[in-house]
């Protein structure tokens, strides 16, 4: 397509709507008309609460305010999720966002570790990672050089409308209503046009999908096909509610095994958002919905709602003139809070790749190959917390054990096994959290890296409580994470009034 792009729609509003519209006008804003359709009628799942570091740097990057941001979203700071019963009944461990331990050019700190837990000198392994130790101990500060890795817990919903009105103040154009149908230019195959509710016709140069599940333009205009991975995930039901908060809210979000499902339970400022995401052949709707009111803590503010979804991913994420971003791209469970970091990926991958004066079929290969490459590896990361696990009290957690996953995710537990290595690979997102749930999830390595050995046993046990006292001098630092965060949003109002 040989045309200059100017005209941006987007179609579909929520946070993957309102986080595209919100980049693109602050960064290209001058260059650009854009263009944001959504129709008030038509809810969006919105249950997506919970988030992993790498939001931080995208705010820094449109020069959001940290304060006002957590107060317009009723936010709260989160350090790791906690996950509970999922090595086995009454097993729990931190997955934490920091680095655990030092590591050497040659190998890992889980080598160090190995070798000092062998010889009696070395505590749990989250010992060594103050972003776990502060989670545990309910704490919280913003550190100098980012020396505390954190993310946030929010209302999506608030959220969305912080963006809205961030994304209006650079220029973007929001219009009320309901896609109808999708033209697509007969000669090309592009989309020409979004034909709406009301009659009126919006054109573009290029659109983007924010349509969620349904996926109008990328799939049911567009036609890219669907790759499902239901077969290594099997959970495809969600129910969700949001309660009242009975406890100040801890840096941290709860990740809780059940019989055939897993709970999640995600503390803001105003209230408590709980979730349940089961396996429909396991489990029924009327149980689950049983299940998760009968493990909640607070008053019931709305009534459950129901989500059924696919696990998976679009076969083309970007093709012609449409890109997917958000539900509308594939659907991985929120086990690990990906959700979000997958939609900001999709919006600054693009910009990268951004079309200006026509749009080149060697750059979106690209593009859709570096999106794929990224979504494998989060669902690999996903799937291991399902096969390794010590668990068979019920025939879920049986077929979890037994089930064939992926190759790339077999390969990456059998060296981990038999080596105690972790390898990243190109740009992926996760490093030391591999080494953190598989260790959680009980995996332990056979071995550990010769280059160990060659340490004096005075001198490990000296490195290893050096690693120790300085988590523990950070930690005594830290502040009690409402109190900061109290603390840190009344001093901005403060500054600001």
């Amino acid at each position: 397509m040989s045309r200059a792009i100017k005209k941006i729609v987007i179609a579909g509003g929520g946070t993957a709507g309102w986080m595209t519209a919100a980049a693109l006008s602050k960064l290209m804003g001058e260059q650009l008309d854009i263009t944001l359709v959504e129709s008030e009628a038509i809810g969006t799942v919105g249950v997506g609460e919970a988030t992993i570091p790498t939001l931080v740097f995208f705010h820094r990057l449109l020069g959001i305010d940290e304060a006002e941001f957590l107060a317009a979203t009723q936010g709260t700071y989160k350090l790791g999720i906690r996950f509970e019963n999922w090595r086995d009944l009454g097993r729990d461990y931190l997955h934490a966002f920091g680095v655990t331990g030092k590591d050497c050019w040659a190998c890992g700190f889980q080598h160090f570790w190995l070798r000092a837990r062998q010889l009696g000198i070395a505590g749990d392994f989250g010992e060594y990672c103050l972003e776990r130790r502060a989670a545990e101990e309910k704490k919280f500060s913003h550190l100098p050089n980012n020396g505390l890795n954190y993310a946030f817990h929010f209302d999506a919903s608030l959220y969305a409308r912080y963006l809205r009105q961030f994304s209006e103040r650079h220029g973007v154009t929001r219009l009320e209503g309901r896609i109808e149908r999708v033209d697509l230019q007969p000669d090309s195959g592009y989309i020409r046009a979004l034909k709406l509710d009301s009659g009126r016709e919006v054109a573009g140069d290029f659109f983007i999908d924010c349509t969620g599940l349904r996926a109008l333009l990328i799939e049911k205009a567009l036609h890219t096909g669907f790759e499902s991975w239901s077969h290594w995930l099997p959970c495809d039901s969600a129910v969700a509610v949001q309660t009242e908060s009975v406890a100040p809210p801890v840096p941290f979000t709860r990740s809780i095994a059940r019989e055939s499902a897993w709970q999640w339970r995600i503390p803001l400022q105003h209230r408590v958002g709980n979730g349940l995401v089961y396996a429909s052949d396991y489990q029924s709707d009327d149980a689950a919905r049983a299940q998760l009111l009968d493990n909640i803590e607070g008053k019931p503010l709305i009534e459950p709602r129901l989500i059924r979804f696919q696990t998976g991913r679009r076969r083309k994420q970007w093709h012609k003139n449409c890109l997917a971003v958000g539900l509308s791209s594939g659907f991985l469970e929120p086990l690990e809070s990906t959700s979000i970091h997958l939609i900001q990926q999709n919006i600054v991958r693009f910009l990268r790749f951004f079309p200006q004066t026509e749009i080149r079929q060697i750059e979106v290969d690209e593009f859709n190959r570096l999106a794929d490459f990224e979504m494998e590896r989060i669902r690999d990361f996903i799937i291991l917390h399902y096969k390794v696990t010590e668990r068979s009290d019920t025939d879920f957690w049986r077929h979890c054990r037994q089930m064939s996953v992926p190759d790339s995710l077999a390969a990456k537990i059998d060296m981990f096994r038999e080596t105690g290595h972790v390898y990243r690979e190109g740009n992926e997102l996760f490093v030391d959290s591999w080494q953190q749930v598989m260790l959680g999830q009980g995996l332990v390595p056979e071995r550990y890296h010769p280059l160990v050995d060659t340490m004096p046993e005075q001198e490990l046990a000296d490195f290893i409580r050096q690693i120790k006292a300085g988590v523990d001098n950070t930690l005594a630092g830290l502040k009690e994470h409402n109190a900061y965060l109290d603390g840190f949003l009344s001093g901005a109002m403060r500054r600001a009034g």
